[in-house]
C-alpha cells in the first residue's frame, strides 16, 4: 500500500507522536475505538479513531497491550492534553493528532482513503500479473524473475529445493547468500533484513523458493511475488516435452552432425535461415536442474529455434553464429553473482554442411569448463593444446595417450588413478583443492600421486612431464579415440 503512518499524518497536516509503531509502517485499515477487537496484522498498522476524552478513558481502563498492539491512536476533534500525551509516551503508543475533524467524520475519510489506496494497489498488482504472464510466455523463468525484480524496485533470487541458484535478478553475492540463509533457516547473520520467502509449490511438492528484497511497497511486492511463485510453479512443473518430440529432435540432430546437403536442406525446413551456426554443449552439476530444459529456456529468451538434444547427461545444440555471444553473455550474467550449477562450452562457427566439427569443439570446451569450474568456455580459447591435438593423426594420438596406459585397471579401463591425475593437474598441483574435489584426505592424494609416478615414470616436479601427462589426458578424451 502507498499510505504509511507518516503519510497519513502528512495528508491531514497532523502532528505525529512517535511510539512503537514506526512511521514507515503501512496502514491496514481504520476502525473506531469502540469497535476495536483484533490487533493489527504483523507488519501493518491499524488506525484507531476516537476523541481525546474517549482515548483518555480507554487508556485509563486498559492495560495498553491488547488489542492496541500494532495500532495507531488517531486523536480526533481536539488536542491531546499533557496527561494523555504522557500516557501515550509511557505506553509507546504511536499517535496522530487531528484537531480539526470530528471522530466520525475523520473515521469515514480514513476508511475511504485506505479503500481507494487498496484499490489502486490491487490494480497495480493485476496489471503487473498480466505483464508477468506475458513475459513468462516469451522468456520463461529467467525473464519472469527479472521482470519481478524491476517491478518491486529490488532484487529476486530463485533457489531450487536443494538451495542451488536457478536464476537471479538485481542480486549480488551477499543477496544470494542471505536468500539461501533465510529460505532454509540457517543460523547466520542476515545482512539484508525484511526479506520475503515464497515457496514455489505446496507441501511436499515445493520445488523452489523465491526470495525477494523490495524497496517499494511491501504489500504490493508481497502480492506480486505470491503471484509469481504460482506462475513459476506452472513453469517449473510444465509437462516435459513429449517423447516423440525429443526423439524427433535427436534424429534431426544426428542429420546435422553428419553434415552435407541433407543437413542444409533440413535446416531450411526447420525454419533456420542462418548461413553459419555455432555448436554449444551444456552440463549440470546438480541433478535438480535439467540442462536440456534450461537450454530451451535460453533459446526461447533469444528467440532461437530449439536445435538441442540430450545425450548421456549432456545437451548439444546449435545457435546462429551471431547469437552465440548473446548466449554466452546470458550464462555469464546468470553465474556472475550466483552459483548457477551449469557449464557451457561453445565451438567455432561453421556452415550447415560442417557442423560436426563445431559440435566436437563444443564438447571439448565443455570438458574444460567442467574441469576448471568455469561457467563458459569457448573452444577458440583452448588454442595451444587443441592445436596440437587437432594436428595429430589417430596413430600419433594413440601414442600420446599411451603414456597413461600403466594406470589402467585389470579390466583395461582408466579409473581412480587417471581421475586423480586429471584433477591434480587441473588444480595446478594444489594439494588442498585437489583433495577436496576428489573427496579424499591429503595423505591419500599424496600416496596416489606417488603411485602414479612409479607406474608411469613421470615426475610431477618436471614441467615437461606434467605437460605430457595433460596432453595424454586430453588425448584420451578426444573424439578421435572415443
Amino acid at each position: 500500500m502507498a499510505y504509511d503512518v507518516r503519510a497519513i499524518a502528512e495528508h491531514f497536516g497532523a502532528e505525529l507522536i512517535a511510539g512503537a509503531v514506526d512511521g514507515a509502517t503501512p496502514v491496514e485499515g481504520s476502525v473506531a475505538l469502540a469497535d476495536l477487537v483484533l490487533a493489527s496484522s504483523p507488519g501493518y498498522a491499524t488506525l484507531v479513531v476516537a476523541a481525546p476524552m474517549d482515548w483518555a478513558a480507554a487508556l485509563a481502563s486498559r492495560d495498553g497491550r491488547t488489542p492496541l498492539a500494532g495500532s495507531v491512536a488517531i486523536i480526533a476533534g481536539g488536542t491531546a492534553a499533557d496527561t494523555l500525551r504522557t500516557v501515550l509516551v509511557d505506553r509507546a503508543i504511536t499517535a496522530v493528532v487531528v484537531p480539526d475533524l470530528a471522530a466520525d467524520v475523520l473515521h469515514a475519510r480514513l476508511t475511504a482513503l485506505v479503500a481507494a489506496d487498496q484499490a489502486a494497489e490491487d490494480r497495480r498488482v493485476t496489471t503487473g500479473t498480466k505483464v508477468l504472464t506475458q513475459v513468462a510466455r516469451r522468456g520463461g523463468v529467467v525473464a519472469v524473475v527479472a521482470e519481478l525484480a524491476h517491478r518491486i524496485d529490488g532484487w529476486a533470487v530463485l533457489l531450487d529445493a536443494h538451495g542451488e541458484v536457478i536464476t537471479t535478478a538485481g542480486a549480488g553475492s551477499l543477496h544470494v547468500r542471505d536468500a539461501g540463509s533465510v529460505a532454509f533457516g540457517r543460523r547466520v547473520r542476515i545482512r539484508h533484513p525484511g526479506l520475503q520467502v515464497h515457496p514455489v509449490g505446496q507441501g511436499e511438492d515445493v520445488s523452489a523458493y523465491l526470495v525477494i528484497g523490495a524497496r517499494g511497497s511491501t504489500s504490493r511486492s508481497r502480492d506480486l511475488a505470491s503471484q509469481v511463485a504460482a506462475l513459476l510453479d506452472l513453469l517449473l512443473h510444465t509437462a516435459d516435452h513429449p517423447a516423440t518430440e525429443r526423439l524427433g529432435r535427436e534424429v534431426m540432430m544426428s542429420t546435422l552432425l553428419r553434415g552435407g546437403a541433407e543437413a542444409a536442406t533440413l535446416l531450411r525446413r526447420w525454419g533456420v535461415r542462418e548461413q553459419s551456426l555455432t555448436a554449444f554443449a551444456v552440463a549440470s552439476r546438480s541433478t535438480a536442474i535439467d540442462p536440456e530444459r534450461q537450454a530451451i529456456r535460453w533459446l526461447d529468451e533469444l528467440g532461437a529455434v530449439h536445435m538441442v538434444s540430450a545425450e548421456r547427461g549432456q545437451v548439444l545444440g546449435f545457435i546462429g553464429a551471431d547469437r552465440a555471444p548473446e548466449l554466452a553473455a546470458m550464462v555469464e550474467r546468470l553465474t556472475a553473482d550466483a552459483s548457477l550449477p551449469l557449464r557451457i562450452g561453445l565451438g567455432s562457427a561453421a556452415t550447415p554442411q560442417l557442423l560436426g566439427r563445431s559440435a566436437a569443439e563444443a564438447r571439448q570446451a565443455l570438458e574444460t569448463a567442467v574441469v576448471d569450474s568455469r561457467p563458459v568456455v569457448w573452444y577458440r580459447t583452448l588454442a595451444t593444446v587443441s592445436y596440437v591435438l587437432d594436428h595429430l593423426d589417430h596413430s600419433a594420438m594413440t601414442r600420446v595417450a599411451a603414456v597413461l596406459d600403466p594406470l589402467r585397471d585389470d579390466g583395461g579401463h582408466h579409473g581412480a588413478l587417471t581421475r586423480t591425475l586429471e584433477i591434480y593437474l587441473a588444480e595446478h598441483g594444489a594439494w588442498g583443492s585437489s583433495a577436496s574435489r576428489l573427496h579424499v584426505h591429503r595423505q591419500t592424494l599424496a600416496a596416489r600421486i606417488r603411485r602414479i609416478e612409479e607406474l608411469t615414470g613421470l615426475s610431477m616436479a618436471s614441467p615437461d612431464d606434467r605437460a605430457a601427462a595433460w596432453l595424454a589426458i586430453r588425448a584420451l578424451k578426444s573424439p578421435a579415440l572415443g
